[in-house]
């Protein structure tokens, strides 16, 4: 796939997948929830899986972050699910989710050079 398969805000390098369950889903509130988010710049796609209550999500982790995503979730009354695995994922992705942010913001630079910031010796 390229760039141009994807929604505005979404790269292909920065791509993730993300798959939590969640607690407190209603067909009242779960609808508007996945609408809202739907919304969100930078998601590339996002269902609810009703049997096994969780949500899917794909977006790009430059532009857009898990905690954003669950700050949607809790306003619409939902919860991310209180089990151990489900905050193992959920720490874990965020760690990534940094991860890629920062390694998109670096400057990447050649061990054969000088750093720009070191003061070279005359003799």
């Amino acid at each position: 796939m390229t760039d141009l398969e994807h929604r505005v805000g979404v790269r292909e390098n920065n791509l993730v997948i993300r798959n939590l369950r969640l607690s407190k889903a209603t067909e009242q509130n779960i609808d508007p929830l996945i609408e809202e988010i739907d919304k969100m710049f930078g998601l590339d796609e996002v269902s609810f899986n009703r049997k096994d209550e969780s949500i899917h999500l794909a977006y790009d982790a430059v532009n857009l972050n898990l905690d954003g995503i669950e700050d949607v979730i809790r306003k619409h009354g939902v919860d991310i699910h209180d089990d151990w695995w489900t905050h193992t994922k959920e720490g874990y992705y965020k760690f990534c989710d940094q991860n890629i942010k920062d390694n998109s913001e670096h400057e990447p630079w050649s061990c054969h050079r000088t750093p720009p910031s070191s003061i070279k010796r005359k003799r």
